[in-house]
């Protein structure tokens, strides 16, 4: 199997010219070996870092036009996790989701690549939506990449189902411990604050799913230059 390093410097390889390849191989880094040797220092001593960040959103309907955002959780590449949930007193005002996504688009373009689960047919046009809705500045085409990790799983693993937790549960890999329940969803949306502290604890939940299982299947897949 290939080593995640090399991936990644095949990413920033690959729409190269001759020339810029070669600088890459005669230039060196401060421990003396090329920056084709050892990519990891020229990321860090350059300054050119892929990042890479995991996103997943709770809504309070499947269409943008008759629901709001909940909640948006962001996990930043073997890091932390950005994003909060609708406030009491944003429900109760009528605010909803406006200032929430307003973060949210800010959030976004602070990453090179956004990774979702079925994002490119929900999350990415549910929050593009919501944006052009408020009148926000959602990112435009190519200025945010787009990995969808579920036609990773969908074309890399046959298994009966190809929802998130089924993948995870395949794959060995800990999942939702708060599970979409009805129940909360409805509390929510007159502003119970434990109803929205569930559902901000299962958003997080899948971003850091979504994170391993791109981890164990992104060696098996060829990059993609897509936008948001």
């Amino acid at each position: 199997m290939a080593k995640r390093g090399s991936k990644t410097l095949y990413n920033h390889i690959k729409n190269l010219k001759k020339q810029e390849i070669l600088n890459l191989a005669r230039q060196t880094c401060k421990c003396g070996h090329s920056y084709l040797e050892n990519f990891k220092c020229y990321q860090k001593e350059t300054g050119n870092v892929d990042r890479i960040g995991f996103l997943d959103i709770e809504t309070s309907n499947l269409a943008a036009d008759f629901g709001i955002v909940f909640s948006y959780a962001i996990k930043e590449m073997d890091g932390r996790v950005i994003g909060r949930t609708v406030t009491p007193q944003e429900m109760r005002s009528e605010i909803y989701d406006k200032n929430l996504m307003k973060e949210a688009v800010d959030a976004m373009k602070q990453f090179n690549r956004i990774c979702t689960y079925y994002g490119s047919k929900f999350d990415i046009p549910f929050l593009r939506a919501r944006a052009l809705y408020h009148g926000l500045d959602f990112p435009l085409y190519k200025e945010v990449y787009h990995t969808d990790v579920y036609y990773m799983a969908r074309n890399k693993l046959c298994i009966s189902r190809k929802r998130l937790e089924t993948v995870c549960d395949f794959l060995g890999i800990p999942a939702k411990g708060h599970k979409l329940n009805q129940v909360q969803w409805l509390k929510a949306l007159g502003g119970n604050p434990k109803a929205l502290h569930f559902i901000w604890q299962h958003n997080t939940e899948d971003v850091i799913s979504l994170e391993e299982v791109f981890k164990r299947l992104d060696d098996y897949c060829m990059p993609t230059k897509r936008s948001i």
